[in-house]
């Protein structure tokens, strides 16, 4: 048997193997993208997205017992919403923005304590020297770094008329320190060097803490759509989206071969 390592899979060891979950049971969710999720123990957190409506149901699946379920939320529970910003840090979950309906952004922050299925509707201060707070946006993404958030781009709607659609890539960067077990202290534009990534939306971002100063990857994401429908993505494939007029999902993109990775470095200071 060839034992050469896989997607990082370390020799003696078999190769990854995709398997379809066919055996489950209780209240599954329904079709959707836009969705995030994150892992907390045995327990799969389900959250947001859209397809036909905006999903407003949290959904839990126990790997263990292999059973969806819907948790009895209690607190300040946040409007159903697509495309937001997701981190998990121990047994809570940070959410920021995204859209709440058509054209319509925002740019709160909620927490979830998932010991206890609470809901907190959070109020960072806003960076120093007058600098404003991050504007309402989806697409963007949400990195947890040790005690510290970092949101990085996403698409903003300019538009006055509710009706409307103005879009507006960004490349904002921001910092969100939180607090030990619960809360936050506040938004930070962090000092940074060298040349930033491009605006974009619907990005992915994850962060490598291993040996030497932390790191942010960026890669890919969308700057941008003409009238016919075509944007700039990476990598080169060719997909159709579930809804077509999604913000951020035309309904034939062709994809370009344009390939767009960053890195971020980020040194650590005691205080």
């Amino acid at each position: 048997m060839d034992r050469t390592p896989v997607c990082g899979v370390p020799n003696g060891t078999m190769d990854p193997l995709w398997k379809k979950v066919n055996s489950f049971t209780g209240p599954i969710p329904r079709s959707r993208h836009g969705h995030r999720a994150a892992a907390i123990r045995e327990l799969i957190i389900v959250f947001g997205g859209g397809n036909e409506g905006i999903a407003e149901e949290l959904h839990v699946y126990n790997t263990v017992s292999k059973q969806w379920f819907l948790p009895a939320v209690r607190g300040d529970i946040p409007p159903g919403c697509a495309a937001h910003g997701f981190a998990c840090e121990g047994t809570r979950i940070l959410v920021f923005g995204g859209m709440v309906e058509f054209g319509k952004y925002n740019n709160s922050l909620y927490e979830l304590q998932a010991s206890r299925w609470l809901w907190k509707k959070l109020k960072p201060r806003p960076p120093k020297n007058g600098i404003p707070p991050p504007c309402p946006r989806l697409g963007h993404s949400l990195t947890l770094i040790g005690n510290k958030c970092y949101l990085f781009g996403g698409l903003a709607n300019d538009s006055e008329d509710p009706n409307g659609n103005v879009p507006r890539y960004l490349d904002d960067f921001y910092e969100l320190e939180l607090q030990s077990v619960s809360g936050v202290k506040g938004w930070n534009i962090p000092d940074t060097k060298g040349v930033g990534p491009w605006a974009r939306e619907s990005h992915t971002s994850v962060a490598y803490t291993g040996s030497g100063s932390p790191k942010l990857y960026i890669f890919g994401g969308m700057r941008g759509i003409n009238s016919c429908g075509q944007g700039d993505f990476s990598p080169a494939s060719e997909f159709k989206t579930c809804q077509p007029g999604f913000p951020g999902a035309p309904s034939a993109v062709k994809i370009t071969k344009v390939l767009y990775s960053t890195t971020a470095n980020f040194t650590r200071r005691e205080v």
